[in-house]
């Protein structure tokens, strides 16, 4: 059965990753009682990690680009945990967001707009949440942003 996510998802061109594999000592989620806790995202596109510093190498646009692959592998976590099934997906409750930047850059805010955007684009009010974006001196890999996620199961 098609949800919701996945026709809207369709609708925009874009498709879900695998979910990612973690690439150190820790899980990629953890589910506690009705919360899911997503481990960091990295900006990861078909061709490999986004790499990137804002304010740098890289212009507003590309960071939301960066932002929104991060949705996306958020996304494929939460879907993992729910065990495939996203109607059991009832909330996106809270997003931590890390953006490589210069000092000078302090658009961090617009950077994530990227991936809340999307996940309200995709979600409707069930995308609505809270979050921090700040910036990162660096990141794993050389990465433009690295975002971490609390979902709310139904």
């Amino acid at each position: 059965m098609t949800t919701e996510i996945e026709t809207r998802l369709t609708e925009m061109g874009l498709t879900l990753p695998d979910a990612p594999a973690p690439a150190a000592n820790y899980v990629p989620y953890v589910v506690s009682g009705d919360l899911v806790f997503v481990s960091g995202q990295i900006s990861q596109g078909p061709d490999g990690p986004i790499r990137g510093k804002l304010g740098a190498d890289f212009e507003l646009e590309q960071g939301v680009e960066a932002a929104r692959a991060c949705a996306l592998s958020l996304l494929a976590q939460a879907r993992a945990a729910c065990g495939g099934d996203f109607g059991r997906l009832a909330q996106v409750v809270k997003l931590t967001a890390f953006v490589n930047s210069t000092p000078e850059f302090t658009d961090q805010p617009k950077v994530v707009n990227g991936a809340s955007d999307l996940l309200v684009a995709l979600l409707g009010n069930k995308g609505r949440h809270s979050r921090s974006a700040v910036s990162a001196a660096s990141l794993p890999m050389g990465v433009a942003v690295e975002i971490e996620a609390i979902f709310r199961l139904a």
